[in-house]
């Protein structure tokens, strides 16, 4: 295994193009920059133009310590405060505010308010330093050379909401909050394997049981907020739930907490102690949550009664109208979410162990892969980009589309509704006198749940609509949004309980790497009553092999044969007709025109929140 210069990369074939560059000639490229003559834009754009998507080019010149960027949006107020209210539609209402509890994006974007990571990741993919002094690099003795240890300085001075300092102890805490399975984070799987260990009030270094190609997970980003351990030392493990602070956070963020209620309102007031200097501009800062994304869309791009509307789940053609009346913008990050719909294999009728979708149990007709492919084949992807998402999203067939390089180059999708029929009658599904296909007296009619929201119904319907016309008969269900996202235990419309036979929603990958992402396939992940139904594998469905390739991947150094290993756990669902992708979605925001947002692909939409100001 190479260390002497960055992971080794292997000679590269350009996807469309057929040209080849080999690891001399990123080396010579990595030479340029570092000695200024090269630009990192122009080093990117060379990476790209060879499939080395923008987020892995900048980790190479991280691993070869060149710095990262400086963040991408250039911040121009000269003072904090001044800029009166930023009003903020979330419409998809929040209902808590820890992020190691925020299973649903909603939960996360108002959780960032207050909380802050060790780092996060801009649009392009570049680690910028939040709580933490630097980035982690070889040359600042940050990076072990093996990869099995990192090292993080943190800002010192940083204060805590209620004037206490931020230090190590707090990181420490963290981890440790995260790691104990009693707690039931969201974020257990990216702190359950590693140790942290205090070097100093403001230094802590990570070690990982094994070289970690993707260091930057534990305390990065969305995963990686840093909770005081004076305010949840008492609420660890099995209290977790009991903690004040998952409703009245206090944190180092730019805002600090004034008010919030569950499922619509969300204030905060200017933290005049921020640690960035001039940060933040606006003097408040509200979430309003509730309505839908037709209405926050309207407030923002119509009247301009809100500043930005978040997750602007609505036709394009009706976005482009609103945009007609001048006074807002809708603006597309390029992102690796992606609209998909799970089968259950599981049985979500009967109760096993006090739950249903039980891992142990086996659906009556959907365990069957012939069922799954045709079904599979009776989605019209491309029509529901053309009609519906436009310029939102693109038609795909593979769970994982962004950063290029971990896209299945296999994986194709094909609407065929006589093939679906074929595969069907092969199977022995007999179509019934009530157009029905049915086989040992079992039916295929199933339910196909999604949240409330018109694309989505749109989508179900077109569904629908083919299925019939295969003899599988489907009842739609719609969830209100705040409770088909929330992770509320008691509640059993949740997309995590998964107690219908379909479901469709969106799915985002908060960092440019899908290794974190990807563990909705992995066996130990399974979402279940014991760990509260916070386990990422909804799904239930699991392969030894996919396990196996996962674990390879997380100790696998070489970016080529790392990449090929997630690849393969992406395959496997797909190929098993468990996930059926249906699109590749860009983050779509709508925002008034005098406001200037910073908003990443690779974190939440609240990462960067000081900086946004009026121009």
């Amino acid at each position: 295994m190479q260390h002497d210069g960055f992971q080794p990369v292997t000679t590269v074939l350009v996807a469309g193009g057929g040209h080849l560059m080999d690891e001399n000639d990123i080396r010579g490229f990595i030479a340029e920059v570092k000695q200024g003559t090269l630009s990192r834009r122009s080093f990117i754009q060379a990476m790209g133009a060879v499939g080395i998507a923008a987020p892995l080019a900048s980790q190479i010149l991280l691993w070869n310590d060149v710095a990262m960027a400086d963040a991408t949006l250039a911040y121009k107020p000269t003072k904090a405060g001044g800029g009166g209210p930023l009003r903020m539609l979330v419409w998809q209402a929040p209902t808590l505010l820890n992020p190691h509890f925020a299973l649903g994006t909603k939960d996360q974007v108002a959780s960032r308010v207050f909380f802050e990571p060790l780092a996060g990741w801009d649009r392009e993919g570049n680690l910028i330093p939040c709580l933490a002094a630097e980035v982690p690099t070889k040359a600042n003795g940050g990076l072990s050379a093996d990869g099995t240890s990192v090292i993080w300085k943190l800002k010192q001075g940083v204060k805590w909401h209620d004037g206490k300092p931020f230090t190590a102890d707090d990181v420490v805490f963290t981890w440790a909050y995260a790691a104990d399975l009693a707690t039931a984070a969201y974020t257990t799987g990216s702190y359950q394997n590693i140790t942290v260990e205090k070097i100093d009030d403001y230094t802590v270094k990570v070690i990982f049981k094994a070289p970690t190609p993707f260091w930057a997970d534990p305390f990065v980003g969305s995963v990686g907020q840093i909770l005081p351990k004076h305010h949840f030392a008492d609420y660890a493990g099995a209290k977790s739930r009991d903690a004040p602070g998952n409703l009245k956070p206090v944190g180092t963020g730019p805002y600090k907490f004034v008010e919030f209620k569950p499922g619509d309102l969300v204030r905060a007031e200017r933290n005049p102690d921020y640690h960035v200097k001039n940060q933040p501009y606006f003097d408040t800062f509200e979430i309003k949550g509730g309505g839908d994304a037709v209405s926050a869309a309207r407030a923002v791009l119509q009247t301009g009664e809100y500043d930005y509307a978040w997750n602007l789940l609505v036709e394009d053609e009706i976005l482009k109208r609103m945009e007609a009346g001048g006074k807002g913008k809708v603006e597309f990050t390029t992102a690796g979410g992606v609209e998909f719909m799970i089968l259950n294999t599981t049985d979500p009728w009967t109760e096993v162990d006090g739950e249903r979708s039980n891992a142990k149990t086996k659906h009556p007709t959907l365990s069957d892969p012939a069922v799954r492919r045709a079904i599979n084949l009776l989605i019209d992807r491309d029509g529901i980009q053309k009609f519906i998402y436009g310029r939102a999203a693109v038609a795909t067939a593979s769970f994982v589309n962004q950063p290029t390089q971990f896209k299945s180059p296999k994986l194709a999708y094909e609407f065929n509704i006589d093939k679906a029929n074929k595969i069907l009658d092969v199977a022995g599904w007999k179509m019934g006198a009530d157009g029905i296909r049915e086989k040992d007296g079992k039916k295929l009619k199933y339910v196909f749940q999604t949240s409330t929201n018109a694309p989505r119904q749109k989508t179900q319907a077109i569904v629908k609509q083919a299925c019939q016309k295969a003899g599988i008969e489907i009842e739609l269900k719609s969830v209100t949004a705040s409770v088909f996202f929330s992770s509320d235990v008691g509640n059993p419309d949740t997309y995590s309980k998964f107690y219908c036979d379909m479901e469709m929603y969106n799915t985002t990958m908060p960092q440019p790497d899908p290794e974190r992402f990807l563990n909705q396939c992995v066996s130990w992940e399974i979402a279940s009553k014991d760990n509260k139904w916070l386990g990422r594998n909804v799904s239930r469905w699991s392969d030894p092999e996919a396990d196996k390739a996962y674990k390879a991947a997380q100790q696998e150094l070489d970016p080529v044969k790392r990449a090929a290993l997630l690849i393969k756990v992406n395959e496997i669902f797909c190929e098993a007709d468990v996930f059926l992708p249906l699109l590749s979605r860009y983050i779509v925001g709508g925002a008034v025109n005098n406001l200037m947002t910073d908003i990443s692909g690779w974190d939440v939409t609240t990462w960067n929140l000081g900086s946004w100001y009026r121009s």
